[in-house]
């Protein structure tokens, strides 16, 4: 099914979420009415798909601006410990060249293929997160996809009554604190906070489940009992009805709601393809004001 708007066409590509953006070169100016369209496709698909896009990175900074202020990225060392508004996906060095599997780099990015939501572990988390493919393997290195709104609304109704008012802790590094080296240890402590299990999209008012690696226990049950539950919930938002694979093309750029959909990487040969992505993350609002309106634009 699509619907067009403007000169805009939306292309539904999964029964429960997911469409393609037809039309709109992301990288040039933008009209009011446009960035409305896409707006309001985003807030009603969860996930959008541009195809032959032209992003550098001052380009794809300027476009995910239009939704709100970007996050600076957690130092950790696959960015060398020096954080910016763009995060690069990539199994390259700086020469151009394969990064050993051992390297610190490699290893943290292997976090990536666990499901998960940005910046959960922040007290405001991520609103949307932008992903550019610069450079794409020819096998493997998909994205899956799920959508935690349409797991929800799957749930009996007296399954949704016992989830709400539950309470998540997040936290921004895995399960065994002590031993991740992937952060320093000031932001270990720092990033650690709560929200709700199930979380509402203040335009459109439908709820989703809030879950995924970085929610690690439910406060008020024992430590083993809640990462039980969340591990559960998870696992149902991610059967394969609420999942959509991504194949990355070359000028591919997918945008997702972190506020109701999980991701994951998928694995591929590291040691003989290239793979190139860059990733823009946009902050949120607090839960109260959280773009219960359209967001100001940029661009006349």
């Amino acid at each position: 099914m699509s619907t067009v708007a403007n000169r805009i066409t939306i292309k539904r590509l999964h029964p429960h979420f997911v469409a393609e953006v037809i039309g709109i070169d992301c990288s040039a100016p933008m009209l009011r009415e446009d960035f409305r369209t896409i707006w309001e496709a985003f807030n009603e698909h969860q996930i959008l798909v541009f195809r032959d896009q032209h992003f550098n990175d001052e380009s794809q900074i300027a476009f995910s601006s239009m939704f709100n202020q970007l996050e600076t990225m957690i130092a950790h060392p696959g960015n060398d410990w020096n954080p910016g508004h763009i995060s690069v996906m990539t199994n390259l060095g700086k020469d151009g060249e394969f990064l050993p599997l051992d390297h610190p780099a490699m290893v943290h990015r292997a976090r990536n293929e666990e499901w998960h939501s940005d910046s959960s572990f922040k007290p405001i988390a991520a609103l949307a997160s932008l992903l550019s493919a610069r450079i794409v393997p020819p096998l493997g290195g998909n994205t899956d996809f799920a959508s935690a709104r349409a797991a929800y609304e799957a749930l009996p109704v007296e399954r949704r009554a016992a989830l709400d008012g539950l309470v998540a802790l997040h936290r921004m590094t895995h399960r065994d604190m002590d031993n991740d080296q992937g952060y320093k240890e000031e932001d270990k402590k720092r990033h650690i906070v709560t929200h709700p299990v199930v979380r509402t999209n203040p335009v459109n008012g439908r709820n989703a489940l809030y879950v995924g690696a970085h929610a690690q226990e439910i406060v008020g049950m024992p430590p083993e009992e809640g990462a039980k539950l969340l591990d559960e919930l998870t696992e149902y938002c991610t059967q394969p009805q609420f999942v959509y694979r991504h194949a990355w093309r070359d000028g591919d750029a997918v945008m997702w709601d972190n506020r109701c959909t999980l991701h994951r990487a998928t694995t591929f040969d590291r040691t003989k393809y290239k793979r190139k992505l860059h990733r823009t993350t946009i902050a949120g609002k607090a839960p109260d004001t959280a773009f219960a309106v359209i967001p100001g634009m940029h661009a006349g």
